[in-house]
């Protein structure tokens, strides 16, 4: 599949602050990408640059073939952009913000059916001074969609959602992919990045220090699966015992870390075969979010102890 955005080496200074090092990657036409960091990793600057909205200080940046810098201009009526905490006109309404978005880019798009796809029609005519948080990130979503970009970059599209307003924005994300198109998402919900995105990069301190799949990222940096027991503290007693493995007591749970997939078996016969009383069982695995937190964790960690060093 050919790259929807291609970049080689990128660099971005500050005058003696480096804010993104020599990161490569990477995003298939057609794919959900999604950019994750902690405040201040450099991600923001990245997706700046991509959208033509800052210069770099060098390295290659290809967004559908073009240079974002110089070729801003032609590159911006081929991408939408929802940037965070969006704002816009106060006493426009969000009908009438598509419609001036339709005529802005020569497009077509029925206003009534962008609003449906975000759940807005019932606001159509509410000006937007009126509009919650939630209600103004939907609008943003709504005039990205407006132009039909090859290229949507959505900066945390779902901060301030309900759960249900989430759910029918990733639908809307799952139908752009579904039409060839390509998305570039910044969240801080890591369940979210980990349930819509194909591939994932993490930045941290201007360096990627993990990209590809979810699964491949969880299985290259987590932990082991996990048996876990609603349990007393001597469970994990006669389990280490019997199994010649530790198990943890913590919290009213006791869990023991699998070597394999079948292992779960073994574990649970032998917390039958103890006598001891357990109320209930399950299997749990590393989240992106478990392997992003301890990841970045190490390197601050990491990185303290290199200051601190002589």
């Amino acid at each position: 599949m050919p790259a929807a955005i291609e970049v080689e080496g990128l660099v971005k200074r500050y005058g003696g602050l480096t804010a993104v090092d020599r990161i490569d990657f990477s995003v298939p036409a057609g794919s959900v990408f999604a950019f994750l960091g902690p405040n201040g990793a450099g991600k923001t600057t990245t997706v700046e640059i991509l959208e033509g909205l800052r210069q770099r200080t060098s390295g290659t940046v290809r967004v559908l073939g073009l240079d974002p810098w110089s070729d801003g201009a032609e590159l911006h009526r081929r991408i939408g952009v929802i940037p965070q905490e969006f704002r816009f006109f106060e006493k426009i309404t969000p009908r009438e913000a598509v419609e001036y978005y339709r005529a802005l880019f020569g497009s077509s798009v029925d206003p009534d059916e962008v609003l449906g796809r975000v759940e807005l029609l019932d606001k159509r005519s509410a000006r937007f001074d009126q509009l919650s948080g939630g209600q103004k990130q939907k609008l943003g979503l709504a005039l990205a969609l407006s132009n039909d970009p090859e290229i949507y970059f959505l900066d945390e599209p779902t901060t301030g959602l309900d759960p249900h307003a989430r759910r029918a924005i990733w639908n809307v994300i799952r139908s752009i992919r579904a039409a060839g198109r390509t998305v570039f998402l910044t969240t801080h919900y890591l369940e979210e990045a980990e349930l819509l995105s194909d591939r994932v990069a993490i930045i941290h301190h201007g360096h990627l220090i993990a990209v590809g799949t979810a699964a491949e990222i969880i299985a290259a940096h987590g932990g082991p699966a996990r048996a876990v027991f609603e349990a007393a503290p001597e469970l994990a007693t006669r389990l280490t015992a019997r199994l010649g493995v530790a198990a943890r007591a913590s919290g009213g749970r006791v869990v023991v870390d699998l070597a394999g997939p079948h292992d779960a078996l073994r574990v649970l016969s032998a917390a039958e075969e103890s006598g001891l009383p357990w109320s209930s069982f399950s299997t749990e695995r590393d989240t992106l979010e478990d392997v992003f937190i301890r990841m970045v964790g190490e390197m601050d960690d990491g990185a303290l102890k290199g200051e601190s060093a002589p």
